[in-house]
């Protein structure tokens, strides 16, 4: 009798924005005249930019032909990405890597939610709160959170991140094995400084724990004093593993690319003996099982953002969300709303109306604005009383849905 996996009934009945499609149909359903604008999902609008369609197109013809065409790849990557990764994501930053320590995805989200694969399911885990859902619910999968109630995993430390501690998450009281981190954060849109940061890596250090550094929207920094990645913080190569993504730096949402850093000195300890792994090896194992490496088309599409033209119509297209982000955040702010973030990242993080839950703010803006936002519980308890708006609308649909705000507020 095959028996099912029953950590996955412990989930919550749908992923959060499957619950937003389901209600945004639902409005769409009884209201077939009206305009629905999405400022909820974070997915972009803007096209690729001309240096990656043209790489994609010269690939696609290398396919074609036979001295030229390329089946399986390696699963760590090809060279000349890695190597692009290496001269322009990290050395400028006085970060030294080798190569093989790159592993090139298909999204950063697949690693985020695979590579907890490595540790036992018994580790004790920590998440800032709010928090991406794809950290813990890929953890509860294994087994590892416990049980879901009233919003909260009961085998999950939690690291609340609130206006009143300026969403600067406070060290843990006990040790935790597991850390995610995700800087410039989603869904707050807040930042970390170098200082905040040092402190978890030398508790890392101290608690041989491991970090899992999602640095998905670093490409959104604005202030310099803030760090890009982890490993501009000493010791860090010794307790954390990075993720990046294409997906919101290049508008690789549907061509899926990016990459997780593992370096060779991170290990792992052994329940019954002394000895260490190296994680860097053991993930290069699994990935040679499980995964045959991300197209050839789509690394070649990320090798051309850093070209010069790639990385200047890169930053064209990212100053075109942060404009977004400006507008939504000025508009929102001469409203009366509590606003953070925006200003290091596409996402801002507002505080709802008095006396109204996130949920019920959801159904306001959407049946009263034909808005679609994000509910902040949804991120996690402490994301209650909070909504969520990404900036990576189209510009008219941003200034239209500030628009319908602005008049459904001063009615």
């Amino acid at each position: 009798m095959a028996l099912v996996n029953e950590h996955f009934l412990k989930l919550p009945g749908n992923y959060l924005f499957a619950d937003i499609a389901k209600r945004v149909n639902a409005y769409k359903l009884s209201h077939p005249k009206e305009r629905v604008i999405s400022l909820g999902i974070g997915d972009v609008t803007q096209p690729l930019c001309p240096a990656v369609i043209e790489a994609m197109h010269k690939a696609v013809e290398e396919m074609a032909t036979k001295a030229t065409f390329h089946g399986y790849g390696p699963e760590r990557g090809y060279d000349f990405l890695r190597e692009a990764i290496l001269k322009n994501d990290f050395l400028p930053r006085g970060i030294h890597l080798d190569a093989n320590e790159i592993f090139i995805n298909d999204g950063a989200k697949s690693d985020t939610a695979n590579i907890q694969e490595l540790l036992r399911w018994d580790n004790s885990i920590g998440v800032t709160d709010p928090i991406y859902p794809v950290y813990t619910d890929s953890n509860a999968m294994i087994g590892r959170a416990g049980l879901f109630s009233e919003g909260r995993w009961s085998s999950v430390t939690y690291f609340p991140c609130t206006e009143e501690n300026d969403f600067i998450p406070a060290l843990p009281d006990r040790r935790v094995d597991m850390i995610y981190l995700c800087y410039p954060n989603n869904p707050t849109g807040t930042v970390l400084s170098k200082e905040e940061l040092r402190k978890w890596v030398n508790y890392a250090l101290h608690n041989d724990a491991i970090i899992f550094y999602d640095a998905a929207y670093e490409a959104y920094i604005t202030d310099d004093s803030i760090p890009h990645s982890i490993y501009e913080i000493k010791g860090a190569r010794k307790c954390a593993i990075e993720f990046r993504s294409y997906s919101k730096t290049a508008g690789f949402t549907g061509i899926r690319c990016g990459y997780t850093v593992i370096p060779k000195e991170l290990t792992a300890a052994r329940l019954d003996d002394e000895s260490r792994i190296n994680l860097n090896q053991l993930w290069d194992r699994r990935q040679s099982t499980k995964f045959n490496g991300t197209s050839y088309v789509s690394q070649r599409a990320a090798e051309a953002i850093y070209t010069p033209e790639g990385k200047q119509q890169v930053r064209e297209t990212i100053g075109y969300y942060m404009e977004n982000a400006r507008i939504m955040r000025e508009t929102l702010v001469k409203l009366g709303f509590k606003v953070y973030g925006g200003e290091n990242a596409p996402y801002l993080w507002v505080k709802t109306s008095p006396g109204t839950d996130s949920w019920k703010m959801f159904d306001e803006l959407l049946y009263s604005c034909a808005v679609v936002s994000t509910p902040g519980v949804g991120f996690g308890p402490s994301g209650e009383g909070y909504f969520r708006l990404t900036s990576f609308g189209d510009r008219d649909n941003v200034l239209e849905a500030m628009e319908r705000i602005s008049r459904w507020v001063k009615r």
